[in-house]
């Protein structure tokens, strides 16, 4: 019962972090690990993380939704830079920062050390949008960022295992490592992919046999992350990679067109709030563990083969200064590659300052993986003897977590002001074609069905006046579709008018809706589906 307790404790400061970073006007990240210390060093009992739970719980459903959710098109026209980034630099990033710590601290077991630099290497995107909440993001940078932490999640977590496998072993073969990564891989990706798609056909199917309520497909796809990442674990797979694979592949069910729209906004919704609830809850937890981690730190130290604290912080101040490094270095000749091969494709190469190197290499703040993954390091070794530097690994990783949040809230925001990027194709005139062409299509469609309802119908002029004017709702996308310049700027004129009194009209309909509710002159039920009508157009407008 008091775990319980404890656990909507943890709840309730995830919803007063968000109040408390508008009032205080600090990233929303340091506000949930201030709580969660404020909460460890209450009277409350504190939470005893079992690792493999811990990651089992919190990993799937986020990097399911980050692979669900990712812009594919996007992702395909920036994949060189991003696999860059999410492979290479992971790559380098363990290679690179395990050997500088075996150097730092000799204490250290070099698969220790390495499976450190495997939990620090993964970045995290919502810290960084919560970081740069003041200072708006460039739409392609975000894109990058994103695509970078969606793929090196699952290769850090790789790299870690392998390190965790050869301190348990003592051994480590190449060539059985390159061989076990494969299987990793591929049987990952492939169950991932193939519980998503398997459980959307037979959910096709019961809808189409025997009805589709609203709850049911959104607790399916609460359900298919753990059942992808179960499944793959039990066949010695990366449960990583099918969680994200089983959530790129939801993008390719929904292709279909199929499904209530209804069930569609709610699930949106609902893993809304999930995301937003698992990504508090992490550095919640991040912040409760830390007094328990500080008060081992005379332990700790000694480890190190020092008597003072802060030799400590000087290692993570070292590690984190090695990271930074490290990923601008790459960042810069990942940049240069990318110039140089649109060269040799005969494209005017864009100037890349060292103004946007120095961002994208500040915005890989780490995060709530990072956490995941540490404390998901064994408690000891296969004899049973304790697993070596844990805790040490530990501080380590958390006060990487800390130096990175408070270097990207203290430098990024003033980086991302008057910051360039490379062109990005717009795809606005892509979208407004296809609108268009969707638009032809209804406007034949609706009157198909006109003169099919029209004939022998006694109400012949009602319908075609009713055709009339639902066609006319679909006219406005045809208009839409790409003009000059000059034209364009004055259709975007008329959209901003448009939008704003459609708005105000909007938000006087709500407000006279509540006030015949409250009046008792309208029912609850009615007022409520009205409302959310409302709501979805003004949602349309502001988005």
């Amino acid at each position: 019962m008091e775990s319980v307790v404890t656990v909507l404790i943890l709840l309730l400061a995830v919803v007063l972090s968000g109040p408390l970073a508008r009032l205080s006007r600090l990233p929303l990240p340091l506000v949930q690990i201030a709580l969660g210390a404020a909460i460890a060093c209450s009277v409350l009992d504190t939470v005893e993380l079992d690792p493999d739970l811990f990651f089992l719980l919190f990993l799937p459903p986020l990097l399911f939704l980050d692979g669900w959710r990712m812009p594919k098109d996007g992702l395909r026209r920036d994949a060189p830079v991003i696999l860059e980034l999410a492979l290479g630099l992971v790559a380098f990033t363990v290679l690179g920062v395990g050997l500088f710590v075996h150097f730092l601290i000799p204490m250290v077991p070099l698969p220790v050390a390495f499976a450190l630099a495997a939990v620090v290497s993964p970045t995290d995107p919502i810290a960084v949008k919560a970081i740069a909440a003041r200072v708006p993001i460039p739409k392609r940078m975000m894109r990058i960022l994103e695509g970078e932490a969606l793929l090196n999640d699952a290769s850090g977590l790789v790299c870690l295992r392998f390190a965790v496998a050869a301190a348990l072993t003592g051994s480590f073969s190449v060539g059985a490592a390159f061989g076990t990564f494969l299987w990793l891989a591929i049987g990952g990706i492939a169950i991932g992919a193939a519980v998503t798609l398997c459980i959307a056909r037979v959910e096709r199917w019961i809808g189409a046999h025997l009805g589709e309520d609203v709850g049911t497909p959104i607790l399916i796809s609460l359900l298919i992350p753990f059942g992808a990442y179960l499944l793959a674990e039990a066949a010695h797979c990366s449960g990583v990679l099918a969680a994200v694979a089983a959530g790129i592949a939801m993008t390719f069910t929904e292709r279909a067109g199929e499904g209530r729209a209804v069930t569609r906004v709610q699930r949106t919704a609902v893993w809304d709030m999930v995301q937003m609830a698992a990504n508090g809850m992490i550095f919640v937890l991040l912040g409760e563990q830390m007094p328990d981690i500080l008060e081992r730190t005379d332990r700790t130290v000694r480890m190190t083969g020092h008597v003072d604290a802060w030799w400590l912080g000087a290692y993570v101040l070292a590690i984190a200064a090695a990271l930074a490094a490290l990923r601008f270095a790459w960042v810069w000749t990942s940049l240069r590659l990318t110039l140089f091969r649109a060269g040799r494709r005969g494209e005017k190469p864009p100037k890349v300052s060292w103004h946007l190197v120095a961002a994208i290499s500040l915005a890989g703040v780490k995060g709530a993986v990072t956490l995941a993954a540490v404390l998901t390091l064994p408690l000891t070794l296969q004899g049973g003897a304790p697993f070596p530097a844990r805790d040490l690994a530990i501080f380590l990783a958390a006060g990487v977590i800390l130096v990175s949040l408070l270097a990207a809230s203290a430098f990024l925001p003033g980086l991302m002001r008057n910051l360039t990027l490379p062109p990005d194709p717009s795809a606005q005139a892509d979208l407004d074609r296809a609108r268009a062409q969707a638009a032809r299509v209804a406007i034949l469609a609706i009157e198909n069905a006109r003169r099919e309802m029209a004939e022998g119908h006694e109400d012949a002029d009602l319908i075609v006046e009713t055709s009339l004017r639902i066609k006319a709702l679909h006219r406005p996308r045809i208009d839409n579709e790409p003009q000059d310049e000059a034209a364009a700027a004055q259709k975007h004129k008329v959209e901003k008018i448009e939008k704003q009194l459609r708005l105000v009209g909007l938000r006087a309909e709500r407000t006279e809706i509540f006030r015949l509710m409250q009046a008792r002159e309208l029912g609850d039920e009615a007022a409520r589906k009205i409302i959310r009508e409302i709501d979805l157009l003004e949602a349309r407008y502001t988005i």
